[in-house]
């Protein structure tokens, strides 16, 4: 997907809020703040026991409780449904939610100036895992003192223990659901589960629908852990995560020489999309224009280069229409594995030619590892914070990599008034944007 399938290309699409819960705070510009200078928010695991998986650090969002602080400012109806919404949502589930609502705060939206009908939300997530807990009365109601599970007594003594609500707490569809019911929006609702490739994708489908005229304001967001009993074991038996330092803040090093894996972390973000019209004509302030977008999804087996092409097809589609040379900074993906960075690196040079005559290219994940489908749209609201003033550099990145041609941020330096963001999973599935800063 990209721009140029829109039937009114030409509309102009800003963004107007956003929302960040992310391992340095509720706050986006807490977050810049962070990135600039250069802290760390990899420390030892808080939430989960010690010495059980392959890692004993992380960056946890600690400051996101669920109170109801974290979501706001609101009125105190609104309060009173969404602490009692929260007893069906998740951890990932309520830090979308949040987001949402600190989004819609920021952008100063009301039911007095917006048409319900025409403002809707689209929100990605990973898939969804269940705490073991909510298993954990019914389990042992079928083991005997040997230890043995009885299948044959699940149904009767088993299930009845499991909550009949259980599933509605972990459903990925639930984040845009919720957002829609507490906001009354009645336009157009979706859910992705594109792993790190949600936020962007999300970006791409809200832009699209405003563009074609379907809706005149669209929430896009994304949500997601590493850090969950299940979730973090999976990731550490099925993908590359860095070694325990003595010094855990050195963990996360993207086109490092010495990189070794990624680092598992939670967050979620979220930005509110208007058409340029509609928030001029409500005198909203303005943060940024999204001017170009793709997706692309190619298939993974081992001998190909898929999550390159991915890559490339992403830069080229958001470039589409763009001057490569307007770009002031490329948010790479920089997982942190020596593959990932690889080949995105290879997918920059092919777009953008060589280290010299490429933007400056940064990443967040050096401060705090990858956030999951909260990855993206953190990412996006950290670069377009960071518009026209100061670009964060990459952290932990003191021998880059000779095999990642790239121009890399190591240094503070300006970030220029356009960026390009991208996003790639495991699966071969990629999505970027392109931001530029406003001009009337």
């Amino acid at each position: 997907m990209d721009n140029s399938s829109d039937l009114n290309s030409k509309a102009r699409v800003v963004i107007t809020g956003v929302g960040v819960v992310s391992p340095f705070g509720n706050d986006a510009n807490e977050l810049v703040d962070a990135l600039r200078t250069r802290k760390s928010a990899v420390g030892k695991l808080q939430t989960l026991p010690q010495d059980v998986l392959c890692t004993n650090h992380g960056a946890e969002a600690l400051s996101f409780t669920g109170h109801i602080d974290n979501y706001g400012p609101m009125d105190k109806k609104l309060q009173r449904t969404i602490r009692k919404g929260s007893k069906l949502m998740c951890r990932e589930i309520e830090m979308g939610v949040a987001c949402a609502q600190l989004a819609l705060n920021d952008a100063e939206l009301t039911l007095e100036n917006r048409d319900k009908f025409r403002t809707g939300v689209i929100y990605g997530t990973d898939y969804i895992m269940s705490r073991p807990e909510e298993f954990e009365r019914a389990f042992i109601k079928v083991m005997e003192e040997d230890g043995q599970f009885h299948f044959d007594k699940w149904g009767q003594i088993g299930k009845p223990e499991v909550s009949p609500l259980w599933l509605l707490k972990y459903l990925p569809n639930m984040p845009a659901s919720h957002v829609a019911i507490y906001n009354d929006l009645q336009g157009p609702n979706n859910s992705l589960t594109l792993r790190e490739a949600s936020g962007g994708a999300a970006i791409a489908e809200v832009v699209s629908m405003i563009r074609r005229g379907i809706a005149d304001i669209m929430i896009a967001g994304s949500t997601g852990t590493r850090i969950h009993p299940l979730r973090s074991l999976h990731a550490t038996k099925q993908e590359s995560i860095a070694a325990d330092r003595d010094d855990p803040a050195t963990m996360s090093r993207p086109f490092n020489a010495d990189r070794d894996g990624s680092v598992i972390g939670e967050g979620a973000a979220a930005i509110v999309c208007e058409s340029l019209a509609h928030a001029q004509d409500r005198g909203a302030n303005i943060l940024g224009e999204i001017v170009g977008y793709g997706t692309s999804s190619v298939g993974v087996n081992a001998s190909s280069h898929s999550l390159k092409q991915a890559a490339t097809n992403v830069l080229r589609s958001v470039l589409r229409g763009g001057d490569p040379k307007a770009v002031g900074h490329i948010h790479a993906h920089g997982l942190g594995t020596v593959d990932m960075d690889q080949q995105e690196s290879e997918a920059i040079v092919e777009v953008f030619g060589n280290a010299s005559e490429q933007p400056l290219v940064t990443t967040a994940k050096g401060h705090f590892g990858n956030l999951g489908a909260g990855s993206g749209m953190v990412e996006i609201v950290a670069s377009l914070k960071s518009l026209g003033g100061e670009l964060f550099p990459i952290l932990n990145c003191d021998s880059p990599d000779p095999k990642c041609n790239l121009n890399l941020c190591t240094e503070s330096a300006p970030a220029g008034d356009e960026f390009v963001s991208i996003n790639v999973t495991p699966q071969g599935q990629a999505s970027g944007v392109r931001v530029q800063k406003f001009v009337a």
